[in-house]
């Protein structure tokens, strides 16, 4: 199973990136697994013409079978076991290719939470947009050690 991140936009803070990296390079023990940017949107008039745009712009590059899992703030919010379990179970179902996005500052627009299989929460809480993505590569990594019943994770 291949795994995909989506992102608006760089990340920009080094500090960030490094983690990125770090937990990126982890992964490759255990998935294919690749960040992909997506380039940023120039500013609109309306906050909901940014989000349309962002939207076209993920869309073109979804395939009609991915799994889109969309981190928005109103998803499902899982234990670190759940989501584990969750992503055993997406490759027990032989889904080829599942792709995670993060939206852009403002959310996103409704034909991609539409679209959206699943919309997953990783906290009640907000975070920066890049933050997320470290976030979100950790928690990937430590479902894969949790799989594999590998000493990262702490129960």
């Amino acid at each position: 199973m291949q795994i995909q991140l989506w992102c608006i936009g760089k990340t920009s803070e080094k500090y960030l990136q490094q983690g990125i990296d770090i937990y990126t390079k982890r992964l490759s023990h255990y998935c294919k697994f690749k960040l992909e940017v997506i380039k940023d949107v120039k500013p609109q008039k309306s906050n909901e013409a940014l989000k349309q745009l962002e939207a076209e712009q993920v869309m073109k590059y979804l395939l009609p079978t991915d799994y889109l899992m969309l981190l928005d703030e109103k998803g499902k919010e899982y234990s670190s076991e759940d989501f584990a379990a969750a992503l055993g179970h997406m490759q027990l179902r032989s889904i080829k290719r599942v792709v995670f996005v993060v939206a852009g500052a403002y959310g996103a627009h409704e034909t991609l939470i539409k679209r959206a299989d699943q919309k997953l929460s990783l906290s009640q809480m907000t975070f920066s947009h890049q933050m997320i993505r470290l976030f979100f590569t950790e928690q990937l990594y430590r479902a894969y050690t949790i799989l594999r019943n590998e000493k990262y994770h702490n129960s």
